[in-house]
């Protein structure tokens, strides 16, 4: 959705001004991910706990300002391209309409897909924590602290990348972390690293404890093993700590997940199905459509082959 847009930032539109920004990615990308040799399983959020509302809420409030501030620059037309990008991106609202339609497109090119009870990381760490995959791919490490056993970042995203709101360029490319490795490497417990992320801040703590940073959270887990204690020895003020810990801590380590009801494997496409939805629905080129459902079975076909048996370890 932020990604694939016109110069301008305006999301992909149908004749009917439809978006179709999300179902461009999802169509492009993910048969750019098979012909690779990587199977992806679709994991959508479901209803989030009650303690993410606060960073629910402040999400919800950057998305509503970056969208009066993209009106107010559009009615004086003193906006620079650029400008336009950044709050049209900053803006984007995902429907629950977008995911049904991506739902369905991935189920027509027989994709794998999940709905998550609630928290999607945790779902998708929980298959993962099974063995039903070889990692989860996500930008957030939150996936370490739900318990997936790896975590791949920068899965589709390679090459140069402009940092937020600065005019500097870095090189992007996916990154393995192993949680048995990096808890050993850390000499903590997952229990240890969800207090540290605590300390410092999650989506159902957003603000943390203000004064401690990274390297202070380590230090003090790494001394008192836990939270509680360190509050009992001084070392971190009870006065600031306005929420549950121990409730916090169960949301991540007892999280409302399902095992998957239906079988993780790729299915065969529905080509007229796709054709149908993205060509005559939503104006998409046909000749383009067409092409791609022909690299789709092909990679689908080398995907599921002997071929392609050597394990994920080799492409990372």
């Amino acid at each position: 959705m932020a990604a694939i847009r016109q110069p301008d930032g305006t999301p992909l539109m149908d004749s009917q001004g439809r978006v179709t920004s999300h179902l461009n990615g999802l169509f492009y990308r993910t048969i750019s991910i098979l012909e690779e040799g990587v199977i992806p399983i679709y994991v959508f959020d479901g209803k989030p706990p009650e303690q993410k509302s606060e960073e629910l809420e402040r999400r919800k409030k950057v998305k509503e300002e970056a969208e009066r501030r993209l009106d107010q620059l559009k009615k004086e037309g003193t906006g620079e391209i650029k400008e336009l990008k950044k709050y049209s991106q900053m803006s984007i609202k995902l429907t629950n309409e977008m995911a049904e339609e991506s739902k369905k497109l991935l189920d027509l090119m027989g994709i794998p897909i999940i709905q998550a009870p609630s928290e999607g990381e945790a779902e998708a760490a929980y298959i993962n924590s099974l063995g039903l995959s070889w990692a989860t791919g996500s930008q957030d490490y939150d996936s370490l602290l739900f318990g997936a056993t790896r975590l791949v970042r920068n899965l589709t995203i390679t090459g140069k990348r402009k940092l937020p709101r600065k005019d500097v360029y870095v090189e992007i490319k996916p990154e393995l972390i192993e949680l048995a490795e990096l808890l050993r490497k850390l000499g903590i417990t997952r229990e240890q690293l969800i207090d540290i992320a605590i300390l410092i801040g999650t989506d159902y703590d957003p603000e943390g404890i203000k004064g401690i940073g990274i390297k202070t959270a380590y230090r003090i887990i790494k001394k008192y093993g836990k939270i509680e204690t360190a509050v009992e020895k001084g070392e971190v003020s009870k006065q600031k700590i306005t929420f549950n810990i121990e409730e916090i801590r169960n949301l991540f380590l007892n999280p409302l997940v399902k095992r998957p009801e239906n079988n993780l494997e790729l299915k065969d496409c529905d080509e007229e199905g796709i054709e149908e939805l993205l060509v005559k629905e939503h104006d998409f080129n046909e000749e383009r459509v067409k092409n791609a459902i022909e690299r789709l079975k092909k990679a689908k076909r080398e995907a599921k082959g002997a071929e392609r048996q050597k394990g994920l370890d080799q492409w990372f």
